[in-house]
């Protein structure tokens, strides 16, 4: 009796330790037009921007919002605006947690944010290209927030960096000529194994996001602002 209670009791600890390992990495799939997207998110090291994240992605506050923002080469930008450039209320701005470790590279996804560090909403932007000048402490002293990685779905990322773009105004530049809308955002009840990414060994694919030894900043392109900036909230006209 005493054997089968201990018994028990192990597989009870193992289910709750198994459960407490998947809730530290919240996975979120989002359905978009050009396929889906799954993301894997940092709660650990980015804890306030997973929370955030989160809370939009189960309020439906992502749904029909569009990637308004497409630079090949550097990022992928959404969360804020629906196909007609219009902007969503949001909750209030999270403090910025960039001295988090985790890097700007190829497929991670980070907070975007305006010129304050504390000032990140909705907005999120997924990285086609290894950004380490977005890193902290970055040319602001700050840095851009990683807070998860995709782990599924990079094929439509880079069908989606790849898309048409064209200048609406000064404050809408880069956006897809055909909408790339988000159709649905849910937290997945039951993780998946993360895919590896195309052109990366196993061990690149767990080290993404990780600490890198000290890399140089890159420089940013002359002659535009690359920075993935929340777009502002009444553009002027």
């Amino acid at each position: 009796m005493h054997t089968n209670k201990l018994y028990y009791g192990t597989m009870i600890a193992g289910l709750l330790l198994s459960g407490a390992v998947f809730a530290a990495n919240p996975q979120v799939a989002l359905k978009t037009t050009a396929g889906e997207i799954v993301l894997e998110l940092n709660q650990e090291k980015a804890p306030k921007s997973t929370a955030n994240f989160l809370a939009y992605v189960k309020s439906g506050f992502y749904k029909d919002t569009i990637f308004h923002r497409v630079i090949d080469g550097f990022m992928i930008q959404g969360g804020g605006y629906t196909k007609d450039l219009k902007g969503k209320p949001t909750r209030p701005p999270i403090p910025s947690e960039s001295k988090n470790g985790l890097n700007n590279v190829t497929y991670s996804v980070a907070m975007a944010r305006m010129d304050s560090p504390n000032s990140a909403n909705s907005q999120f932007f997924i990285n086609v290209a290894d950004n380490m000048a977005l890193d902290y402490p970055n040319f602001d002293g700050v840095g851009y927030t990683v807070f998860g990685r995709v782990i599924s779905g990079y094929e439509v990322v880079d069908k989606i960096k790849g898309v048409l773009v064209d200048d609406k105004s000064f404050a809408f530049q880069n956006v897809p000529v055909t909408p790339i809308v988000i159709t649905s955002a849910t937290v997945l009840k039951k993780p998946i194994e993360p895919k590896q990414p195309p052109g990366q060994a196993p061990a690149q694919a767990e080290a993404a996001s990780e600490p890198a030894a000290a890399a140089q900043p890159e420089a940013q392109p002359q002659g535009q602002s690359e920075t993935p900036a929340e777009a502002p909230a009444a553009p002027a006209q």
